[in-house]
Order: C-alpha cells, then sequence, then structure tokens
C-alpha cells in the first residue's frame, strides 16, 4: 500500500501541514528536533513524494521544461545552471530534452513536454520549425527563448546580440593590425550565424577592407567545422586571423593551425566566440567575446515565472577578454 503525507504525520504525531513543511525544506516553521522526527518517520515508513499526485490537487505543475540544442559544443552548461538556480529557489523541477534544429526530435520534445502539462518551457538555442513553432504557440504553454535571438518582437528571447558579437570580435582583430579575417564554423542557415556574419562584413566595410568570400567558412559550430576550416585555409593561409565562433570551433582552428607548425599568434591570431572554461585550458589561451550564460539562464527563467512584467525580450551585456592568442 502506498504510503501518504498523512501516514508520516501519525507515524511522527506531527500535523500534515508540518510533515509538507518539513519535506519541502520550508526553513522557520519546526524545530530541528521536530524535523529529524518527521524524516525519521518518513524513512522508516518508505515514504516517496507523489508529483504528479500533488500537481492533480493544486492543478499547477511544478516542472520546466528545456529543450536544449543537440549541436556538440558546450555552451549550455552555464546556461543549465543558471536556470537550475531559480529554478532551486522556487521549489521547482526542471526537465531537460535535447532536439535538433530539424526532424522529429523536435516534436518529440514539444510533445512530451506539453503532455507533462510542464509550467513552462524554455527553448535553448534551437530554431523551431514552423511546425514546431506553431505547435509550441498552439500549446499555450508559457515559453522563452534563450540564446536565441529572432528579428522584431513577436518572439519572446534573452540572449546576446549576435550582430554586435560579429562586429566586435572582428573590430578588435582590425585594431590589432589584422586585414585579412577568417570567420569559421557558423550556421548560416541560422539568424545567430547570419546576424555574426552582418556583423564581421560591417567591421570589415567600416574599415575599408575587402572580404573574400573564401575567409568565410560555414559549419554547425562543432570542433570538427573549425577544424576542416583551418585545414582548408592550409599552412600558408590567406588569413592572418581566424575567428571561431564557438569555444569548440576556435580549439579546432588551433589544433590544426598548430599541426600545420604555424606559431600562434606570431604567425595566425585567434579568436573564440562564447569564453567557457575551455579558452582557459588550451596553449595559448583563447582571446574570447564572452557571453554571460549563467546571467542569460537566470533571467530567462525569471522571465518565464514572470510574464506580466518581463520584458519582451532582451540583450544581455558581454564582453571581451584578451587572451595569448591574439
Amino acid at each position: 500500500m502506498t504510503v501518504t503525507i498523512k501516514d508520516v504525520a501519525a507515524e511522527a504525531d506531527v500535523s500534515i501541514a508540518t510533515v509538507s513543511r518539513v519535506l519541502a525544506n520550508k526553513a522557520g516553521f519546526y524545530s530541528d528536533k521536530t524535523a529529524a522526527r518527521v524524516r525519521e518517520a518518513a524513512d522508516r515508513l518508505g515514504y516517496r513524494k507523489n508529483t504528479s499526485a500533488v500537481e492533480l490537487v493544486t492543478q499547477k505543475s511544478q516542472v520546466i521544461g528545456v529543450i536544449v540544442s543537440s549541436t556538440k559544443t558546450n555552451f549550455s552548461n552555464q546556461i543549465i545552471e543558471g536556470i537550475q538556480s531559480v529554478a532551486f529557489k522556487h521549489d521547482l523541477s526542471v526537465m531537460i530534452l535535447y532536439a535538433e534544429d530539424e526532424g522529429d526530435l523536435q516534436t518529440r520534445a514539444l510533445r512530451t513536454l506539453i503532455g507533462r502539462s510542464v509550467m513552462g518551457i524554455l527553448v535553448l538555442a534551437v530554431q523551431l520549425t514552423d511546425a514546431n513553432l506553431a505547435l509550441l504557440e498552439n500549446s499555450r504553454i508559457p515559453h522563452r527563448y534563450l540564446s536565441t535571438s529572432f528579428k522584431g518582437d513577436k518572439l519572446a528571447f534573452t540572449a546576446s546580440d549576435d550582430y554586435q558579437i560579429g562586429y566586435q570580435a572582428t573590430d578588435y582583430l582590425i585594431k590589432k593590425g589584422h586585414q585579412r579575417i577568417g570567420l569559421v564554423a557558423m550556421d548560416v542557415n541560422s539568424y545567430i550565424g547570419q546576424q555574426r556574419v552582418a556583423g564581421y562584413r560591417d567591421a570589415m566595410k567600416a574599415a575599408q577592407l575587402t572580404v573574400s568570400d573564401d575567409w568565410i567558412k560555414p559549419g554547425l559550430f562543432t570542433y570538427q567545422d573549425g577544424f576542416n576550416a583551418m585545414a582548408e585555409f592550409g599552412a600558408e593561409p590567406d588569413v592572418t586571423a581566424v575567428i571561431g565562433t564557438s569555444d569548440m570551433a576556435a580549439i579546432g582552428v588551433l589544433n590544426q593551425a598548430q599541426n600545420f607548425g604555424l606559431k600562434v599568434p606570431e604567425q595566425l591570431a585567434i579568436m573564440s566566440i562564447d569564453g567557457t572554461e575551455l579558452v582557459k585550458i588550451v596553449r595559448p589561451q583563447l582571446t574570447s567575446i564572452t557571453q554571460a550564460f549563467y546571467e542569460m539562464g537566470q533571467r530567462g527563467m525569471t522571465h518565464l515565472l514572470t510574464p506580466t512584467t518581463a520584458p519582451a525580450s532582451e540583450f544581455i551585456p558581454f564582453k571581451l577578454d584578451e587572451r595569448s592568442s591574439t
């Protein structure tokens, strides 16, 4: 027979409300002695909280769904940590599902969360298909996009300004004396990739520098994309600097450059976009556009929980951290 909270209250000789507060770790309502007695009673009876039953009674889900890009990069870790920090404060659980930009995984992830009637949904760096976008909109479940921006104000997001990321990264290298700059590993079919390319081109144009199409090498932000892009540049590259559009991609550029025997930064400067812990554990350490991913997760989650006071969309400031690769 299933053990209920009522059984624990009877065993510990306290009220049901006290048991609920103790097991939810709500301090200030009971003594340490009472808490110990309640937990001992729960352990002795084998009590396990039935989340589904609680939600059925309260008519309110305590779960936030997060759909995460399955792209082989590491930037999402800090965003998820930020989401979790806010969820913990509100006694909420987080369900994480992975999805690709195309295919059935998106639909499956969305239907799982919609069927679960989650409290809200955060879409982390996933570009939904039109059909899945409609599926999410029609669900009426509150949702917000993280690390993905959109043109216009129809879709609410919390992200970095990818146009400015592309512009500022390029402008920095121009000011360091570089005139032939490569941009590699971005998904040019995504809004993120398009904005970074636009920023890169405009920075070059502002400096009256011509861009060769050979300097722009698309990809999916992965290590292999950066490695392959540098292989295409060759042992005697036409560019003097390369921007990797993720830390993993920049490390791919670095490793292939070192395979060619190129000295970094003397013969080739390398810059990264993201600025996670990876940029500090390689040698030379990578100069980076560092995004505030943890804050992005925190703020996005907070806005999801307070939709009436949240901004429609917002850009989180980023910074440029200069290290020894440039």
